[in-house]
C-alpha cells in the first residue's frame, strides 16, 4: 500500500507543476455593461468564483483535461462552456443575454459528464424547487410529474417509481451515484430516500446497463446533493412544508462551508404526516408515516484531486394500509403503532477524484447497512414479525482518458458484495443469504462535426448463494419435521451487453438522439426463492428464473429556440424472459392465494413529448404541455401489469420579476388528463379516466438583506374521488388523495463571508 501512495505523490508531483488558470470579463449582451456577481462553476470540480465590481472572473490551478464551466446569473440564460486545457492560461469572455426559457443543463448521469445538448442519451432533471413545488409528501412521489414516469403507491409514503412501465428490480435507484439497496423488490418496500441537501434529480428512461449494471433494465434515478458552499463562506439554509391533507410537516436545517478547498456540511430533517384523506372526505387507516435522518459530509477539493466523505442516517415508520391494520385504526392519528414498517439505513460513501494530466480517475467506494422490521398486532405474540438486515459494500472505479478534444475513452469496474440475514423474527421474507457482484466495462466517444458516436461494451457476473433453511422461516414441531419446506440455492448468472448511440446537432436549434442498446437483470433473491404470506398473498419464488434480457431502440428529437422548446421521443422495448409475479389456481391450507415467479417474452413500446412556449412579446406568460404513452405485453397477448395510463399535462404560467421587495412572483394553473386504462394485465381491474385541477403562486421577499422563499401549491383542488391506476390500494376501494395544500418556506441564511 505505502507504495501505491508514493506512486500517486510522485504523479501529483508531476502533473502539478502547470498552474492552469481560466480568466475573463462577462457583460450584458445588450448594452455591454459588466455583470456584477454572475456565478462561474465548474460541476465535475465542484469549484467556481463570481466576478468582481468590473464583471471580471480568474479561476486558477485547474487541472488538465476537458472541464464543462456554467455561468449562471439571475434573471439571465445560463451558459455553458466546454474547454480543453492542456497547459497554461486561457481567456474566455462571456455575453449574457436575459432569461426567456430555462435552458440546458450539466448531467453527470450519462455515460460522460456533459451539457444535455451534448449528451447522446437524453436525461431529465428535476431541480429541488421543482420538488418542493409540486405539493407531495413524498421525492419519489414528486418525480411522478416528468414525462414517462409514474409511481406505484400504497399511500402517499410508500412510493416506488416506474419508468416506461417497467418498475422494482427494474429500475436502478441511486443517491450521490450509490446503488440503493433498501429490499426494494416489492411495491410494499419503499426507497429510504428524501429531498433533504439534493440539488437535482436526474432520470435516465430507457436501458443503462452499460455503465450502472444489472438492475438498470428500465431507467436509472440519480439523487445528486447540493453543490458545496462558495470558497471562504459558511451559509446555510432551513426549509418547511406544511401539507393540509395529511396535516404533514416536512422540515430540515443544514449547514455548509468552505474554508480554502476544505469542504463539509451538516444537515438533518424530518417528515412526519398523519393517514391521508381521500376526496370523498374519509381517512385512509394506518396510510400515516414519520421519517428522521441525519446527513453529513467533509473533504477536501485541490487541483490534484477531490476527495469527500458522506454519512447518512435515516430511520423510517411507515403504515401498512391492510386489512388486519383496518380492524386495530379507527381514528386518524400520527404515531405508528400497529402494522408498520420499522426501516433504518445507514450509508456511508467515499467519493474520490483524482486527476493525472488527461486521466481522470473516480473511486467510489460505499457501505450500506439497512434494517427492516415489521411489526404487528401488539395484542399478538410475536409483535416483531420480520427481523432482516441487509448489509452491503460496493464499488465503482472509473477512468476516463481524453485523447484531445473529439475523442474520449472510459474503462470501468464495478461490484457489490451482499449479506442477508434474518433475525429471530418468525417469517422471513427473503432468506439468509450472500450475492457477489463484478463487472468490467469500457466505453468510447468520439465527435465530428455535428455527429457525436458513443459505443460500449460490458461484461458483468453474479453468484447468489443461499444455505439449506426453513422456507419462510417458519417450524413446525418435532412431530411434524416431515413436512417441513426447506430452500437451498446456488446459482451463477453471466451476461454482456451493449450500447451504441448517436446525437446530430442539425443546427444552433436543432438536434436528434439515436440510440440501441441491450440490457439485462438477473434474478434477484425474492424472485429466486421466497416462500410465505407478503401482504395479503402467499409468493411462491422459482429457482429456474433465467437472466432477464431486452432490447431497446430510442428515437428522439430536440428543438430550443429562444421563445420555445420541444422534446419528442419514441421508443420500442422487446424483453426476453420478462419475470413477473402472476397469481395461480392454489391455494394454502389457509385459504391464501397462491403467486409465483414466471417469465415469458414481452414488450413495451410507446413515447412521450414535452412543449414549452414563452410567446414574445408576452414575457409574463409561459404555456407547458406533456404527454405520455406505453404500452406492454407479453407474447401471449396479454398486457404486463402495472402499466400506466396515458396521461397529458397542460399548464400556465405567469411571471413578474420585480415587485417592490418581492422577486421572482409567480401564479400557475394545470389540468392533469389521466385517460381509460382499458388494457390491464389479467389480474388488474380496468381503471377510469379522471381530470385533476392544480394551482400555485410563490415568490421572494427580500427583508432588509435577509431573502425567504415562500410558495403555496394546490393538487386535486376539487377534492376529486379517482382510482390511479398503480394504487395497490384500489383493489379495496380506497381512493387516491384528495385535495392537498401544501405551504412552503424556506430561508436561506450567510454565515460567514
Amino acid at each position: 500500500m505505502k507504495y501505491l501512495l508514493i506512486i500517486i505523490i510522485l504523479l501529483f508531483s508531476i502533473f502539478g507543476l502547470a498552474q492552469n488558470s481560466v480568466s475573463g470579463y462577462i457583460t450584458d449582451v445588450q448594452d455591454d455593461e459588466p455583470l456584477v456577481g454572475v456565478n462561474i462553476y465548474i460541476p465535475d470540480l465542484s469549484t467556481g468564483t463570481v466576478t468582481d465590481t468590473n464583471g471580471f472572473y480568474q479561476i486558477t490551478n485547474l487541472s488538465r483535461g476537458e472541464h464543462i464551466f456554467r455561468f449562471s446569473f439571475i434573471g439571465y440564460q445560463t451558459q455553458f462552456k466546454t474547454l480543453f486545457i492542456s497547459q497554461g492560461d486561457l481567456q474566455l469572455n462571456i455575453s449574457m443575454d436575459i432569461e426567456v426559457i430555462h435552458g440546458e443543463e450539466v448531467v453527470i448521469s450519462g455515460n460522460f459528464t456533459s451539457t444535455q445538448h451534448d449528451n447522446t442519451i437524453k436525461i431529465s432533471t428535476v431541480s429541488i424547487d421543482q420538488i418542493t413545488k409540486s405539493g407531495n409528501p413524498s421525492l419519489i412521489g414528486a418525480i411522478g410529474d416528468v414525462p414517462g414516469v409514474s409511481v406505484i403507491a400504497k399511500g402517499p409514503g410508500i412510493v416506488t417509481p416506474v419508468i416506461r412501465g417497467l418498475s422494482l428490480s427494474n429500475i436502478l435507484l441511486l443517491s450521490n451515484s450509490v446503488p440503493m439497496e433498501n429490499f426494494q423488490f416489492s411495491a410494499n418496500h419503499p426507497y429510504l430516500v428524501d429531498e433533504n441537501g439534493l440539488e437535482c434529480v436526474e432520470i435516465i428512461k430507457g436501458p443503462a446497463s452499460l455503465i450502472y449494471g444489472s438492475g438498470a433494465v428500465g431507467g436509472v434515478i440519480n439523487l445528486l446533493p447540493q453543490p458545496v458552499a462558495e470558497k471562504d463562506k459558511v451559509s446555510g439554509d432551513v426549509n418547511m412544508t406544511y401539507f393540509s391533507n395529511t396535516v404533514g410537516l416536512l422540515s430540515n436545517l443544514g449547514f455548509k462551508g468552505n474554508h480554502n478547498g476544505f469542504v463539509w456540511g451538516v444537515r438533518a430533517g424530518m417528515n412526519s404526516n398523519k393517514d391521508y384523506i381521500q376526496g370523498n372526505g374519509d381517512f385512509v387507516p394506518n396510510t400515516r408515516f414519520n421519517r428522521y435522518n441525519v446527513k453529513g459530509d467533509i473533504g477536501l477539493i485541490k487541483k490534484a484531486g477531490i476527495f469527500r466523505i458522506f454519512y447518512e442516517y435515516s430511520h423510517n415508520n411507515f403504515g401498512l394500509a391492510i386489512l388486519p391494520a383496518f380492524q386495530l385504526v379507527k381514528e386518524n392519528g400520527r404515531e405508528n403503532e400497529v402494522w408498520y414498517q420499522n426501516l433504518t439505513n445507514q450509508l456511508i460513501h467515499s467519493q474520490n477524484k483524482i486527476f493525472l494530466g488527461n486521466i481522470k480517475l473516480d473511486i467510489n467506494l460505499a457501505y450500506q447497512n439497512n434494517k427492516r422490521k415489521l411489526m404487528g398486532n401488539p395484542a399478538s405474540d410475536p409483535v416483531k414479525r420480520v427481523d432482516m438486515t441487509l448489509q452491503t459494500f460496493s464499488y465503482r472505479i472509473k477512468s476516463q482518458y481524453n485523447f484531445n478534444e473529439e475523442a474520449k475513452i472510459i474503462f470501468g469496474i464495478q461490484g457489490q458484495y451482499q449479506d442477508n440475514k434474518n433475525g429471530e423474527a418468525p417469517d422471513h421474507v427473503l432468506p439468509d443469504a450472500t450475492i457477489n457482484d463484478i463487472s468490467v466495462y469500457g466505453l468510447a466517444q468520439y465527435s465530428l462535426n455535428r455527429f457525436k458516436f458513443e459505443a460500449g461494451l460490458r461484461y458483468s457476473y453474479r453468484d447468489i448463494f443461499v444455505p439449506r433453511q426453513e422456507a419462510g422461516g417458519h417450524s413446525h414441531d418435532d412431530d411434524h419435521e416431515d413436512e417441513e419446506e426447506y430452500i437451498q440455492f446456488d446459482g451463477q448468472y453471466d451476461n454482456l451487453s451493449t450500447s451504441i448511440g448517436t446525437t446530430i446537432t442539425l443546427n444552433n436549434q436543432n438536434l436528434i438522439r439515436l440510440n440501441l442498446a441491450s440490457a439485462f437483470r438477473s434474478p434477484n433473491l425474492a424472485e429466486l426463492t421466497q416462500f410465505g404470506v407478503h401482504a395479503n398473498r402467499f409468493e411462491e419464488g422459482n429457482p429456474n428464473l433465467k437472466t432477464q434480457q431486452n432490447m431497446e431502440a430510442d428515437l428522439g428529437y430536440h428543438l430550443h429556440t429562444k421563445h420555445t422548446t420541444l422534446d419528442l421521443s419514441v421508443f420500442y422495448n422487446h424483453v426476453n424472459n420478462y419475470i413477473y409475479l402472476s397469481p395461480t389456481s392454489d391455494t394454502t391450507d389457509e385459504g391464501i392465494l397462491i403467486y409465483r415467479y414466471s417469465q415469458s417474452n414481452a414488450s413495451l413500446y410507446g413515447g412521450e413529448a414535452s412543449l414549452h412556449i414563452h410567446p414574445h412579446p408576452l414575457d409574463w406568460l409561459h404555456i407547458k404541455s406533456t404527454f405520455a404513452y406505453v404500452i406492454g405485453q407479453q407474447r401471449d397477448g396479454n398486457y404486463l401489469p402495472f402499466i400506466p395510463a396515458q396521461n397529458l399535462n397542460l399548464e400556465l404560467r405567469v411571471e413578474k420579476q420585480q415587485w417592490k421587495t418581492f422577486y421572482h412572483i409567480y401564479l400557475q394553473g394545470g389540468i392533469h388528463f389521466v385517460f381509460d386504462q382499458n388494457k390491464p394485465s389479467v389480474f388488474e381491474a380496468s381503471t377510469e379516466g379522471y381530470n385533476l385541477l392544480s394551482m400555485g403562486f410563490g415568490f421572494d421577499l427580500k427583508i432588509n438583506q435577509q431573502m425567504l422563499n415562500f410558495s403555496v401549491t394546490a393538487t386535486n383542488l376539487l377534492n376529486v374521488s379517482y382510482y390511479d391506476h398503480l394504487s395497490t390500494l384500489k383493489d379495496l376501494g380506497i381512493y387516491n388523495m384528495g385535495r392537498n395544500i401544501a405551504v412552503n418556506l424556506r430561508i436561506p441564511f450567510g454565515i460567514i463571508n
